[in-house]
């Protein structure tokens, strides 16, 4: 691969996993550069976190468009125009729109908190997952990053880590400690790719 990947990285909220990503690159750890973060939410502090690190930032919501398709355009024309080579979607809480799924087929990570192809799909994301997984009465969970395609939580599985779910977690609990795992994951999944370890066609 010439040159350092471009990656693009969605985001919703707070932003957590984009700062592992971004300290991923600003170490080398990450043959990369994040040079564009894209939020639905204009509140959301991975924006801040963006412009700490002088990364450019959009905020592009899908409310403001009349159709999926005119809201993938945009999406398609900005990812276009930052030569972006990976998206990684970072706590987005929009599903991707399937014509930007089709243009960067196989070059979409998504991150999820928990061992797929358990406890994923519609309403499965942040504390709700770790709720689901105590009310199963799981022994473990963990981490999965995914490619994502046009079905919720169902694309090719790139990497997992397990976390072991203690008798007295509450769902906060756990999801602390999976997200110190989703922290690591993340950029070791991404540093794979952008060297070439990891093959994603």
């Amino acid at each position: 691969m010439a040159g350092k990947l471009r990656i693009a990285v969605f985001a919703s909220h707070g932003g957590s996993n984009l700062q592992a990503l971004i300290d991923g690159c600003v170490s080398g750890q990450i043959a990369g550069e994040i040079v564009l973060v894209i939020s639905n939410n204009r509140k959301a502090y991975a924006l801040e976190r963006a412009r700490i690190h002088q990364v450019e930032t959009l905020v592009i919501s899908d409310m403001e468009f009349d159709s999926e398709t005119a809201f993938a355009q945009e999406l398609l024309s900005q990812l276009a125009a930052h030569s972006i080579g990976l998206i990684c979607l970072a706590g987005y809480m929009k599903k991707m729109p399937i014509d930007v799924i089709r243009a960067y087929r196989n070059r979409i990570l998504n991150i999820h908190p928990a061992l797929l192809p358990k406890f994923g799909g519609k309403g499965m994301y942040g504390i709700h997952v770790h709720e689901a997984v105590l009310a199963a009465g799981e022994k473990e969970t963990g981490v999965t990053i995914h490619v994502v395609d046009e079905v919720y939580d169902n694309g090719r599985i790139l990497a997992q880590r397990r976390v072991q779910v203690n008798p007295d977690d509450t769902p906060e609990s756990l999801q602390q400690r999976v997200l110190e795992i989703e922290h690591q994951l993340y950029p070791e999944t991404v540093a794979k790719i952008a060297s070439g370890e990891l093959r994603l066609e």
